[in-house]
Order: C-alpha cells, then structure tokens, then sequence
C-alpha cells in the first residue's frame, strides 16, 4: 500500500513574496528587482518540513498570458524560491479567467497534479492564501484553508477554516491545529 503525504499548499504572491499594492489591490510583480520576500518565509517552509508536510507553491501567473511580464521572469523568480526557500515543487498556471483551464485557481487543478505526483493525502493538508480563489481551490480539493488577510480592496473568501495575517502565523496555526482526520 502506497503511503500517503501530507502537504501545505502556499499561493505565491501575497503569502511567499509581498504582492505589489495599487489602490488597496494586489498585483504580483513584474520585474526581478520587486520580487521580495516577506519576512520568516525560509523558516516558516522548513518548520512545515520538520513536521512531516511537503510545502508546495501553487501559484495562477496570468500576467504571462496578458503580456505583462515574460515567462522566463517567472521562472526565474521560482528558481530563486527553489534555491532560497526550498518547496518541494512549484505548480504554476499561465492561463487567464477565459481560457477555462482546470488548473487556474479557483479551480483545484494545480493542488491536484501535485496529489497524482505526490501521492498527497488532501484531508490531511492545508492551503495558504491570500485571495478567495485560493481558499475555494483548497475547499473544492477538499482539504483545510488559512487565509491571510492583507486587507485587499476586494471580495474575501468564504469560511476559511482559519484566518491570520501572516505565513508565519499559519504554520503556528498548523502546528497547533494538526491532526490526522480519517
């Protein structure tokens, strides 16, 4: 019998790196030199990883579809995250609303490619983010939601099962709250 994985699903902007802000709305970055870390984010993955979770960023990149920022930018942005923070893998759509994709979230595509190569265990997972479609792509994958409240100008989501304001708070949230659900 093959073993199950727990994971923590991390949205990228806004919960790994600080979105770009305009009129109280998030903006993923553009430009290598905007791409900066909040605070904690190296520690908090390797805390998750202590604790027996694979951390993957599960992250919609729609800006490449939209021609606003080059694919080989965001790639070299992960590659930094791949060195400097170290996730177990980066799932990524390029796709925007009107293609109809089955990985952009809010739909749970991206978290499950990384069940089928992982062999995740989604009731005993989490999801962190920072906007609505990242907490429904968690609910619709079925497994449990931290969202962090930046105080965006926009619609939240509906009954996160935790909310906070920071990675650093949710890992503390996991640690507390973890346990095996059958």
């Amino acid at each position: 019998m093959v073993k199950l994985l727990k994971a923590v699903f991390l949205d990228r902007d806004g919960v790994i790196n600080r979105p770009i802000i305009k009129k109280g709305r998030s903006y993923a970055p553009t430009k290598l030199k905007d791409f900066r870390l909040f605070p904690k984010v190296k520690s908090s993955i390797k805390n998750l990883k202590k604790k027996g979770y694979k951390v993957f960023i599960v992250t919609n990149q729609p800006d490449v579809s939209r021609g606003k920022i080059k694919k080989e930018t965001v790639v070299k942005m992960h590659k930094y995250l791949l060195s400097k923070v170290k996730p177990d893998a980066i799932f990524v759509c390029y796709h925007d609303d009107h293609d109809c994709c089955k990985c952009r979230k809010p739909k749970p595509g991206l978290l499950l490619n990384a069940v089928k190569k992982w062999n995740i265990d989604l009731k005993n997972s989490y999801i962190i983010g920072d906007r609505w479609k990242d907490i429904q792509a968690g609910k619709y994958a079925g497994c449990k939601t931290i969202f962090i409240d930046l105080k965006y100008k926009e619609k939240k989501p509906k009954n996160p099962d935790f909310t906070t304001n920071s990675l650093l708070n949710a890992v503390h949230l996991i640690e507390k709250n973890s346990y095996v659900r059958n």
